[in-house]
């Protein structure tokens, strides 16, 4: 892990995540009445939880709307969830000025285009081993995970264990 990165963790106190893609293997399932559903990474969960109970909060940010995404975040109690919404830099303004934060304080996962603007904006923005190459070249750092797979949980370690909180939050479970 590069200091680089970890530096740009030290002063993260919100993760922002993207969906399809990101928290799932970008695949869409719909069936014959028209509904979807997602698969999440269990793994990715733990970490978001982990992430909360340190002291960092949590935001979803997609371009899509479902209720399965509106589920996940209740599930894992993720306060601030925005759907539907391509302009992904408006609403990070947006939720910046509620939260009192600066770019700087923000991490960000995403994968693809859409996310681009938010990666280059904030603090820490990281790409998963499975985005876009386009998105990967201009990210601070890839995980090494594949959306769907794990890189939500690596994300959410990156920034514990720059803050030194990676061992407290692992302990937390002995």
């Amino acid at each position: 892990m590069s200091t680089d990165l970890l530096q740009r963790g030290k002063q993260i106190k919100l993760a922002i995540f993207d969906v399809d893609g990101v928290l799932t293997d970008g695949r869409l399932y719909f069936l014959e009445d028209g509904s979807e559903f997602k698969t999440f990474n269990t793994l990715d969960g733990q970490g978001i939880k982990m992430l909360m109970a340190a002291g960092v909060q949590t935001a979803i940010i997609s371009g899509r709307k479902t209720p399965v995404v509106e589920r996940r975040a209740k599930n894992l109690g993720i306060p601030h969830l925005y759907q539907g919404r391509e302009d992904k830099l408006v609403v990070l303004d947006e939720l910046l000025g509620q939260l009192n934060l600066s770019y700087e304080q923000v991490a960000y996962l995403g994968d693809d285009l859409p996310d681009l603007p938010v990666i280059r904006r904030v603090g820490l923005g990281m790409a998963v081993a499975s985005a876009a190459s386009f998105v990967r070249e201009h990210a601070h750092g890839i995980t090494q995970a594949r959306g769907g797979e794990g890189a939500a949980r690596e994300f959410c370690e990156l920034i514990l264990r720059a803050q030194g909180r990676l061992d407290a939050a692992n302990a937390a479970y002995l």
